[in-house]
């Protein structure tokens, strides 16, 4: 039996569990999660990964099956988009050190197909705690988010040593978290506390009753502390709903900018609701426009953000970045190489915006980004007029 403080033994019921805790950039964790399961000869594999991570670690080809149209009709292009980001930054650490991203993962499934042992996946969906994160934040702290993503791809070449070690207790996304973390300790609960207590739920009820866990050291402390504890599955499984102040507010602003603009006409005349109308048009698309220039967009994608933000900033029911994607995707549609070179593409900045599937995603997200901004600038300035 492999003696070593990484390792911990646990049972629950009538199941033996062995609980490796790993280092997600480490060639010692990849040789202690093969020892250990070559030792144990377990039942069940328990990995730190959810469906979409599994897929995308296992099947190579996965990204062409991808339906960017289906993606911005349903209103996911930024967690796609920061999936991607994700995924660039840990490539990047995993290139640095000479070890290729979850490559300790990698082995556990190697070794418990090696051994004929089932693969249980224990983590929840990125997808959805990128969600519940999401959904904590407010408007300039996603903006904070979205830019420290992005900073993130260029920034890999200034780490210490001294900081990967502290990142090898934490995985990517806590990683890169980790500031907005200090500001707003809720998303600790989401990021780590949430995940402990699914890890921990995930792990007790796994098949077999000979079992191993290969999950992030810094998640062992939390599945410890849970163990005993009963879990929620379902509830942690739960995307957050919209909150009640994002669907009144969706539609106050609209009613507020065009009473704005009624009462302009009835005080200070057709000229001053001429005016408070082209701020609310220039503000609009001009941001917006800009937002998808910044993307690289198409001349004619850029255009279609002009013209439909003014428009889609008063209608709660579309947005400009759906109206710009969806362009941009008919107009630059997505080659089988652009799906073959994702996975190096997202390796730098360069590549995010060559490629033309993060072209796309980025053509959304921006020109969004840009049409709220408008929104926010153009209505102090239909405001003066009335003073």
């Amino acid at each position: 039996m492999t003696d070593n403080s990484n390792i911990h033994h646990l049972r629950f019921e009538d199941k033996e569990i062995t609980l490796i805790g790993t280092a997600h950039v480490s060639q010692e964790s990849i040789d202690l999660v093969k020892q250990v399961i070559e030792e144990e000869k377990p039942e069940t594999v328990c990995v730190e990964l959810c469906q979409s991570r599994y897929q995308s670690l296992t099947q190579k080809k996965l990204w062409q099956d991808t339906n960017l149209i289906k993606v911005i009709r349903e209103k996911k292009s930024f967690l796609l988009l920061a999936n991607l980001m994700l995924a660039s930054f840990q490539k990047k650490i995993g290139k640095k050190l000479g070890i290729k991203p979850g490559q300790e993962i990698l082995q556990a499934i190697e070794s418990a197909n090696g051994a004929g042992a089932q693969i249980h996946l224990a983590d929840r969906d990125i997808r959805t705690t990128l969600a519940r994160t999401w959904h904590l934040m407010g408007f300039w702290k996603k903006i904070k988010l979205m830019a420290q993503f992005m900073m993130s791809i260029g920034d890999v070449d200034e780490i210490t040593e001294e900081e990967i070690e502290k990142m090898k207790e934490k995985d990517v996304l806590e990683s890169l978290l980790s500031e907005i973390e200090q500001t707003l300790p809720e998303v600790r609960n989401v990021l780590i506390d949430e995940r402990d207590q699914y890890l921990a739920g995930k792990i007790r009820t796994a098949p077999g009753t000979r079992i191993v866990a290969a999950v992030g050291a810094g998640h062992v402390p939390g599945i410890l502390r849970y163990w005993e504890q009963s879990v929620d599955l379902a509830g942690l499984d739960e995307m957050p709903p919209k909150g009640h102040l994002f669907r009144i507010l969706k539609w106050i602003i609209p009613a507020a900018v065009i009473g704005i603009i009624a009462v302009g006409f009835f005080t200070v005349g057709a000229a001053g609701g001429a005016h408070m109308i082209k701020w609310w048009i220039l503000a609009n698309a001009v941001l917006a426009g800009l937002g998808a220039a910044v993307a690289l967009a198409h001349p004619l994608t850029i255009l279609s953000a002009i013209i439909a933000a003014p428009l889609t900033s008063l209608n709660p029911m579309v947005a400009a970045g759906w109206v710009s994607g969806l362009v941009e995707a008919f107009i630059a549609k997505p080659k089988v190489k652009d799906f073959e070179a994702l996975p190096e593409d997202i390796v730098s900045l360069k590549g995010f915006w060559r490629n033309k599937i993060t072209r796309i995603l980025l053509v959304v997200v921006l020109t969004n980004l840009g049409s709220s901004l408008g929104t926010f600038v153009a209505i102090p300035l239909m405001a003066k007029v009335l003073t």
